[in-house]
């Protein structure tokens, strides 16, 4: 098939540090690539892959100062995606909302993941607006707030077999959290755990701007309050193998309905446990008691610290390897495209004929 990939660009594809949904749609395009699909990719200059590349700013918007408002270059990634729309057999859209008014031409053809929590006030009029969209959930817990809409499936997300390697040996005397600083994914549940388990806590976590506030006036005096917590600070994809894969396990004590939670399967795939808050996703992510434990409370994330050496890694790796690959996910999603109801599967022969001056200008 011919496929078209649409993603933000807010960071690069794949990110060079935090980014959810841009690591996964780089995950999805090179393994749709990998399995003879002919993939184009809508992105930001910077961004590194085997498929076609359509560069829409010369690198993401997050790295660039100069950039104060987003939603001009979206509009351009969508009228860049809509010259082309007619070489595609299927288009798969990773930008929430923007583009759904002005995908009517196409609309049979197209399918929207949502990547981000959907409890928000002001999505269920514009999701009855807009009902006949085709839409993918990350969870099925993603879809609990949400109107009657088209949804095409649930696809959890999948990483690479190889990107990050198993360590089925007894891991360090650390516990790790990794993300974001922020309220809802409380680190400070993290901190008081290992304190009470008298073990030691890496952080290696974003801090946004919006959560500068909460981390200064919260969770850094929490920091230096417990001499066995480390701050590390935002941490790349080389970095994080050694992080997940060294740990005894892998804190998550979000209080927010997560729709997926990336850094779950992350760690998984290191063979590295989870101990995890009953959460949003967490129950159709984690195995209890398999690929870690899933608590209710403080104490009882204390509890399954201290069951951790009767966890066997390499059955964390296997729950990874059942569920959560890159390749079961684009054979997923490849599924769903041959459903759509406009999805075609000779595009090349329909594509428009074009001349030089159709490009977009790429903005310096």
């Amino acid at each position: 098939m011919k496929i078209a990939q649409i993603a933000p660009l807010a960071e690069s594809v794949p990110p060079k540090f935090y980014g959810g949904t841009e690591r996964i749609v780089s995950y999805l395009t090179e393994a749709l690539v990998h399995l003879g699909h002919e993939v184009t990719l809508f992105a930001s200059g910077d961004s590194r892959t085997a498929a076609e590349l359509v560069p829409i700013t010369p690198v993401a918007l997050r790295l660039n100062p100069a950039i104060t408002d987003p939603i001009p270059y979206h509009m351009m990634l969508l009228e860049a995606v809509r010259r082309r729309a007619d070489e595609f057999d299927a288009l798969h859209f990773h930008i929430d909302l923007l583009h759904l008014p002005m995908i009517q031409d196409f609309l049979s053809r197209t399918v929207t993941t949502l990547h981000g929590r959907l409890d928000l006030p002001d999505l269920p009029a514009f999701y009855r607006t807009f009902s006949d969209h085709c839409l993918v959930s990350i969870s099925d817990h993603q879809r609990l707030p949400m109107p009657p809409v088209n949804w095409g499936a649930t696809i959890p997300h999948g990483l690479p077999a190889g990107l990050l390697p198993a360590r089925i040996g007894p891991g360090a005397d650390y516990l790790a959290f990794l993300g974001r600083i922020s309220p809802e994914k409380r680190p400070d549940r993290a901190i008081r755990i290992a304190a009470r388990s008298g073990m030691k806590l890496k952080i290696a976590a974003k801090i946004d701007n919006v959560d500068r506030a909460y981390w200064e006036r919260e969770i850094a005096p929490l920091v230096d309050h417990y001499p066995d917590v480390e701050f590390i600070g935002e941490i790349d994809e080389r970095q994080k193998a050694d992080f997940l894969g060294q740990a005894a396990a892998l804190l998550f004590p979000i209080d927010w309905p997560e729709p997926f939670g990336l850094v779950m399967i992350e760690a998984m795939a290191c063979a590295t446990p989870v101990i995890a808050f009953r959460c949003g996703s967490v129950p159709e992510v984690i195995e209890h008691g398999r690929s870690g434990f899933i608590v209710d409370s403080e104490d009882e994330a204390v509890a399954a610290v201290a069951q951790l050496p009767y966890l066997d890694r390499a059955w964390v790796r296997d729950a990874f390897d059942a569920r959560f690959t890159a390749q079961r996910m684009a054979q997923d999603y490849v599924a769903l495209y041959r459903d759509l109801p406009g999805a075609r599967t000779e595009a090349a022969r329909l594509r428009r004929q074009r001349g030089e001056g159709s490009e977009l200008q790429i903005v310096a």
